[in-house]
C-alpha cells in the first residue's frame, strides 16, 4: 500500500469528496481537502503533503495557478492540476506554475494514478539530485581546502566552515 500523503484542493465539495474517495481507493492518504487557495496554503504548511491535487478555478481572490506557484515557492511540493479548463491562455499560465501534471476532468482513475505515480517519482528524483549536488559541492570545497591548508588545524577549521 502506498502511503503518499495528498492534499486535495477543489472548491466543489461533492467533487472534492469524489476525488478523495478515488485517491484513497488507490492506496494514498488524503491529508485534508481545501475549498480555496488560502486554505490550501495553510493546509500545505500544516501537513506538508507529498503531492497536491489542485483545481484551477477556485473561489476567493486567488486561483489554483497562483496557489500552485506559492506552494511550489514556499514548500517545494509537486502539484498536479485537475481541471475542466483547457483553453490556451489557462494552459499557458498553468505551465508557469511548473506543475507535475495537468489532467482534464472528467478523468479516468488509471490516468490519475499514473500522473500521481510519475509526479511522486519525479519529485523524489529531483530532491535526490539536489541532495547529491550539495554533497558534491561540499566534497569539491573540501578538496580545495586540502590543497590550500598549511596545517592540520587549518584544514579542520576550513572543513568545519564548509560543512
Amino acid at each position: 500500500m502506498n502511503l503518499a500523503r495528498i492534499l486535495v484542493v477543489e472548491d466543489e465539495f461533492i467533487v472534492a469528496q469524489e476525488i478523495e474517495m478515488r485517491v484513497a481507493a488507490m492506496g494514498y492518504q488524503v491529508v485534508e481537502s481545501a475549498l480555496n487557495a488560502e486554505e490550501a496554503l495553510k493546509l500545505a504548511q500544516k501537513h506538508r503533503p507529498d503531492l497536491v491535487l489542485m483545481d484551477i478555478h477556485l473561489q476567493g481572490e486567488m486561483d489554483g495557478i497562483t496557489a500552485a506557484e506559492e506552494i511550489r515557492r514556499r514548500f517545494h511540493l509537486p502539484v498536479i492540476f485537475l481541471t475542466a479548463y483547457s483553453e490556451d491562455t489557462t494552459l499557458a499560465r498553468a505551465k508557469l506554475a511548473e506543475p507535475y501534471g495537468y489532467i482534464l476532468k472528467p478523468f479516468e482513475e488509471r490516468e490519475l494514478k499514473s500522473a500521481i505515480e510519475i509526479a511522486l517519482y519525479k519529485h523524489h528524483a529531483e530532491r535526490e539530485i539536489l541532495r547529491l549536488n550539495r554533497l558534491y559541492d561540499v566534497l569539491s570545497q573540501v578538496n580545495q581546502a586540502i590543497v590550500r591548508a598549511n596545517s592540520r588545524d587549518d584544514l579542520l577549521e576550513a572543513i568545519c566552515r564548509i560543512v
